[in-house]
């Protein structure tokens, strides 16, 4: 049996994709990197993995600070385009993070910007973050970047529009069932597009249970990019690190 297709399958392979997200602030990716990299103070011989790497562009930056880099992503357009820029310590392959990562061990395992939590089926989660454990080297660490789901829950914006390159997005998002739920709507060359986005609100006590289960320890959590402490209330993100 074919596996079914997913949200995820056809939307972050879609050009609509990267030109309705193409405001995502680089500065504060790269601050956060820099933030995070100063803290941990990786040795340069490490190798790192950047699993759901999107377009390559956290990869790219980490190797412009001259670690190795493996880029992974689901999407083939995506990998596509990161390999422009792959070199002798820059790589880049099509995996699907719920499958075993059997390309290497890494020191280090990022899984940023909110690249967890797509799956209908929730132990697909703890799949994920197993597979990313037993892909570390020994005293290997994971960083997973989360949204606060209770942040989102009283911030988020039911209904909005925007325009991108002339292509009008309607934005509409809901709670469904513990799901953020965005249906993104839009026309061009006269055709009509409709595309979903759907996340589990995971919280830190759901993310507790996947270390767990993955025999990892929870050593940090911090609630931004600057790595302030995490308040449920008030943080913005909930961002973990985690130790073999």
């Amino acid at each position: 049996m074919d596996k079914q297709e997913e949200w995820f399958d056809k939307w972050f392979d879609s050009p609509y994709y990267h030109l309705l997200y193409e405001h995502r602030d680089e500065d504060e990716a790269a601050l956060f990197l820099e933030n995070l990299f100063r803290f941990l103070n990786p040795p340069l011989n490490s190798k790192i993995l950047d699993l759901a790497c999107g377009n390559g562009r956290h990869a790219i930056y980490l190797n412009a600070l001259g670690y190795e880099v493996t880029g992974a992503d689901l999407s083939a357009n995506n990998i596509n385009q990161a390999n422009n820029f792959s070199g002798k310590r820059l790589h880049f392959i099509r995996h699907d993070m719920r499958n075993p990562i059997n390309f290497g061990k890494f020191d280090m395992i990022l899984n940023l910007f909110t690249s967890i939590g797509y799956f209908k089926n929730i132990d697909d989660n703890i799949k994920v973050i197993q597979n990313m454990s037993e892909a570390l080297t020994e005293n290997g660490s994971i960083v997973i970047d989360f949204f606060n789901s209770k942040y989102v829950l009283k911030n988020y914006v039911p209904n909005e529009t925007v325009v991108k390159s002339g292509i009008e997005f309607v934005i509409e998002r809901y709670i469904s069932n513990n799901i953020m739920c965005k249906q993104i709507s839009f026309v061009h060359h006269q055709k009509k597009y409709t595309f979903t986005e759907q996340v589990s609100l995971l919280n830190l006590y759901d993310f507790k249970l996947f270390l767990n289960a993955a025999k990892l320890q929870l050593i940090y959590t911090f609630g931004n990019y600057k790595l302030d402490a995490f308040n449920e209330e008030t943080s913005e993100r909930l961002i973990l690190i985690a130790k073999k």
